[in-house]
């Protein structure tokens, strides 16, 4: 999952009559006479002598979430407590547009990875449409904290505090406080409505879908991107690739495994209909491509110095692709299955690149094994096991079997429900309450499955329209809801191994768009070679050569979404 990681300079702001300019409420006194007032949030005390502002012009930024942008506004930032907790400090943040640009909006914006924050990776985009845009530290210590520093009072003794504030409560804090901010800051009248949004992508797309299970209210419009579903499944995932190499007793060298996902891009390029190096249907990759057709294939790659985030150094190569390679790459695609054979949980589509699947070169003996996923290994040792350490050992996963894995899953799941597992599929609330939900997923995602998001939908257009058809109840779940797969599209942005992949750069604009004017988006806009992005389970295809495009009903590619985890006694939604 993605992590930004930012350096805060602390800031903060006040309120009440509609001021001229920037600089008239970007000053301390302002932002104290706009702070919600004593008893506003029953439990939470603001400390006013907290409030700094610091005013920025002219500032640029970039982001595939929205486009190059340069901005004029106020960083406000003040500290609240819980009553009844010692010691504890939450710090909010809160980017302010000058008055004249203010469009009667709010922004909450999201983390990634173990951050409850993106620093400035998404509070841009909501100053340059209008929007008041927050951000949260989660009352870790300070926006650069993550929550993996402060889960653990001491080994064995989990956090419960900071567990909660990550896992929904310090989001809803964040919005809460902040749409009051907002109105005082500039003077809203009563009547005067306030639209309140969510943006947010990994993680952060987690924590949008945490408030819209639980507040139904408390935002009008939610952008998620590959959210960070199953929790207690999508981190034990990250190991699989491991036992699966492990078992099978073969570690791809890392040019093996990139000569598998490049083969596979080269020949699922054209099933979509046209040749642009985007794989636009891994749904009819894997109805048509078989990965053993690799086998044999001469490989080579040059030295590498490694990236340090899933990548590491690694010599030069040449060979060609086994068969043993080609099993492994296989196996990581068909998803992780019990000793009976039994489907427990979802992989990556075919054309995503093996990240989890990364292997270590030892340049002693001149082999290549095992190298344990940090965010798999982290999830076991630090909150499972609830050990201080990051590292999961080679020679603890040695024991590791498929059902393992399967036990760790259900492990966390339990332990986390109330929390971080995030799957409730009623969604009645928010969808009565006039909400709407932006749900997008870049279809060859190599750190969050593609699947986990068309599960989700599947699991609420199930439980909220199981009496209608199929068709019936996708349009009724299209009144609030509606989830787009980008084609070629990584984790979270465009993927460097697919160069005319593609973003949505104008997805916040697009839900306020469907919430303030009814205008239901029928496709995205993609920033890239693919310019228009189908609604599931609408899927897209190129006709007359590539001449023709359509977004059409494929049944039999449709049902290669579907999954029976019947590993599971229960539903996992």
């Amino acid at each position: 999952m993605r992590v930004f990681v930012w350096a805060l300079v602390a800031m903060a702001f006040p309120s009440s009559l509609r001021a001229a300019s920037l600089n008239d409420i970007c000053t301390p006194a302002y932002a104290k006479a706009a702070l919600p007032a004593d008893g506003f949030f029953p439990g939470l005390t603001i400390d006013p002598e907290s409030v700094q502002t610091t005013i920025a012009l002219n500032a640029t930024y970039s982001s595939e979430w929205y486009p190059t942008s340069t901005i004029d506004y106020c960083n406000i930032t003040f500290a609240y407590s819980h009553d009844g907790i010692a010691n504890d400090v939450v710090h909010v943040a809160y980017w302010v547009p000058a008055p004249d640009k203010f469009q009667n909006r709010y922004l909450s914006t999201g983390g990634g990875g173990l951050a409850i924050n993106s620093g400035p990776g998404y509070v841009p985009s909501g100053v340059r449409v209008g929007a008041v845009s927050g951000l949260t530290d989660g009352g870790f210590g300070s926006f650069n904290t993550q929550w993996d520093a402060v889960f653990l009072l001491a080994n064995n003794t989990i956090n419960w505090q900071a567990n909660y504030m990550f896992g929904y409560q310090a989001h809803h804090e964040l919005a809460v406080l902040g749409k009051e901010f907002t109105k005082k800051l500039y003077g809203m009248s009563a009547d005067t409505r306030l639209y309140s949004y969510y943006q947010g992508c990994s993680e952060g797309g987690r924590e949008g879908w945490s408030q819209v299970q639980r507040f139904n209210d408390q935002f009008d419009g939610v952008v998620a991107g590959a959210p960070a579903f199953r929790y207690g499944q999508q981190q034990v995932n990250h190991l699989t690739s491991n036992v699966i190499q492990q078992t099978l007793n073969y570690y791809p060298p890392s040019c093996e495994l990139d000569k598998i996902a490049n083969m596979t891009i080269a020949a699922c390029d054209v099933l979509d209909g046209k040749a642009d190096g985007v794989v636009s249907r891994s749904d009819l990759c894997k109805l048509q491509f078989n990965v053993s057709s690799t086998i044999g294939t001469p490989y080579s790659c040059a030295a590498s110095s490694g990236n340090g985030f899933g990548s590491k150094p690694t010599p030069a190569q040449n060979g060609t692709v086994t068969a043993e390679g080609a099993a492994v790459a296989q196996t990581i695609l068909d998803g992780l299955h019990d000793s009976k054979g039994r489907f427990v949980y979802m992989s990556y589509q075919p054309g995503t690149t093996f990240v989890d699947g990364a292997t270590e070169y030892d340049s002693t003996t001149g082999t290549w094994g095992v190298s344990v996923s940090g965010l798999g290994g982290e999830w076991v040792t630090r909150y499972l096991e609830l050990q201080d350490t990051s590292t999961l050992s080679v020679a603890a996963l040695s024991n590791y079997t498929y059902d393992t894995l399967k036990d760790l899953m259900v492990f966390g799941m339990n332990k986390y429900a109330d929390s971080l597992q995030t799957t409730y599929p009623d969604l009645e609330g928010f969808r009565s309450s006039g909400g709407k939900v932006l749900h997008i997923h870049g279809e060859q995602d190599n750190s969050i499955p593609t699947g986990s998001s068309v599960h989700y939908y599947e699991s609420v257009r199930s439980v909220m329209y199981g009496d209608l058809g199929y068709n019936e109840s996708v349009s009724a779940l299209d009144e609030f809801y509606r989830l787009f797969l980008v084609p070629g599209g990584a984790h979270c942005g465009a993927n460097s191994y697919q160069a005319n992949s593609s973003w949505p750069q104008n997805s916040l604009q697009t839900v306020i768009d469907w919430v303030e004017s009814s205008k239901a988006p029928e496709t995205l806009d993609g920033s890239g070679e693919i310019d228009t992005i189908c609604r599931w389970p609408l899927r897209p295809l190129w006709t007359d050569g590539g001449a023709t495009f359509s977004c059409v009903y494929d049944q039999e590619s449709i049902d290669t979404w579907k999954y029976d985890f019947n590993a599971y006694n229960l539903p996992l939604y």
